[in-house]
């Protein structure tokens, strides 16, 4: 049964060229008294609770996948804590590529549903899980569980007329594609479907014949493109040196502010405003001095944004703050994000 079961993903992989396999419940197979009553399961050799059988199972289908087609990604949507779901079978982990990072979709969604006046008191739910980003290799997930079963939409969560929920939507993508991990995005979120996703019919593309449904697909864009070529971004994903906060505790003004480092030393520096009023003459900390580009902008005019911005650029000057030699005086618009980078 097992040697059935692992060629059957090696079949989906090999022959249909999946790009991998995202493994639903996976706490369901890992523990033997899952879902169950006392009296209702029997420990493992050892006494616990583990189901040995599972983990060897798990280990050898994830470690045949990668030998056979590599480049592939298997996924774990796993709840617990049980470690080493991305660490390498040979070290003893289950060997999966990522793991969904639930804890981060549930806390930042919880965020993003409230009314900014109230973000302030749950500013904790959009920083904590940068107490334990660098604990797997995470995806970060906002798929199809969350746009089903009456949950509704990516845009239907927002709070606010239609020009702020899709401002919020804009802002939280940027802040997703800047947190450390992999970005999962449910299609029909990148061009603001209001719907629900149904599998018994298509799309809603005629939204993209509205210039702010339009703006939502170009801001996408820009996230991916950016995201691309700057590694700063990315590279250093799994490492704690590869971020920074400038400010997460602006509870207040509900903003948050932190660096991405890359391997060849590049940095990003990215601020998010939740708060439906702009910043004006908002002072962030900067590693360097001189002109920082405005590489993003999601209050663009282009995306349908109210063009809050800084003109492409501003200019660190020897000021400390938030703990860093430098500083700019910046324009942070409402409900919007900023990335800048050096020249």
């Amino acid at each position: 049964m097992r040697n059935f079961l692992v060629a059957n993903a090696c079949y989906w992989l090999e022959e249909f060229h999946v790009d991998g396999l995202r493994v639903d419940a996976v706490a369901s197979m890992l523990y033997l008294d899952y879902a169950r009553e006392d009296g209702e399961w029997t420990p493992n050799i050892h006494g616990g609770r583990e189901n040995l059988d599972a983990v060897a199972f798990i280990q050898e289908t994830n470690a045949t996948a990668y030998k056979r087609s590599p480049g592939i990604v298997m996924i774990a949507e796993e709840s617990t804590a049980w470690p080493g779901v991305t660490t390498p079978t040979d070290l003893g982990g289950l060997g999966y590529g990522l793991k969904w990072n639930m804890g981060w979709m549930n806390d930042t969604l919880h965020y993003v549903t409230r009314e900014p006046v109230h973000r302030q008191w749950h500013h904790s739910e959009m920083t904590f899980s940068l107490m334990y980003a660098w604990t797997e290799r995470f995806c970060l997930p906002i798929s199809h569980d969350e746009v089903v079963h009456g949950k509704g939409s990516l845009i239907g969560k927002m709070p606010g007329d239609r020009w702020q929920q899709l401002a919020n939507v804009r802002t939280y993508l940027a802040f997703m594609w800047a947190h450390p991990g992999k970005q999962l995005l449910f299609m029909g979120s990148e061009i603001g479907q209001y719907a629900e996703w149904s599998e018994s019919r298509g799309l809603d593309w005629w939204l993209l014949e509205n210039a702010d449904h339009l703006g939502v697909q170009r801001c996408v864009a820009d996230l991916n493109r950016v995201y691309r070529k700057t590694p700063a971004l990315w590279s250093r994903d799994n490492e704690p040196d590869g971020f920074d906060w400038l400010d997460a505790d602006d509870s207040a003004g509900n903003t948050l502010s932190w660096l991405r480092w890359g391997h060849d030393a590049s940095v990003v520096a990215c601020i998010a405003n939740f708060g439906g009023g702009p910043h004006e003459n908002f002072r962030v900390g900067l590693p360097f001095g001189g002109t920082w580009n405005e590489i993003l902008n999601t209050d663009a005019e282009v995306y349908g944004g109210s063009g809050v911005g800084n003109l492409g650029a501003v200019v660190a000057e020897h000021v400390p703050w938030n703990g860093r030699p430098f500083s700019a005086l910046i324009r942070v618009p409402p409900l919007g994000a900023l990335w800048l980078q050096p020249t």
